[in-house]
């Protein structure tokens, strides 16, 4: 069940990022303050949101040397998911 969850996560985040609120609402609802961060992540950054969830649980939190490094990598997928769109919406 979980390396399912992994595979949707790499290609389609907004619906493994949904399977695992579904899943373990905590996994989702405890390293966010309120439940709009989760939302907006949702919608704007997939990636992010659901790598910051998974690097909460890490040993060190998400501001240890792995979490920052998955964060980082998450925040670069989003990125080019979206300068990609752009940049082809150009051609």
């Amino acid at each position: 069940m979980c390396c399912l969850i992994v595979l949707l996560g790499l290609g389609l985040p907004r619906i493994a990022l949904v399977i695992a609120w579904l899943l373990n609402p905590s996994f989702v609802e405890a390293p966010f303050a309120n439940i709009l961060v989760p939302i907006f992540g949702f919608i704007f950054l997939p990636f992010t949101t659901l790598s910051y969830a998974w690097a909460y649980t890490f040993p060190g939190g998400p501001w240890s040397g792995g979490g920052v490094i998955v964060i980082l990598i998450a925040v670069l997928l989003d990125l080019g998911t979206y300068g990609g769109g752009a940049a082809k919406g150009r051609s």
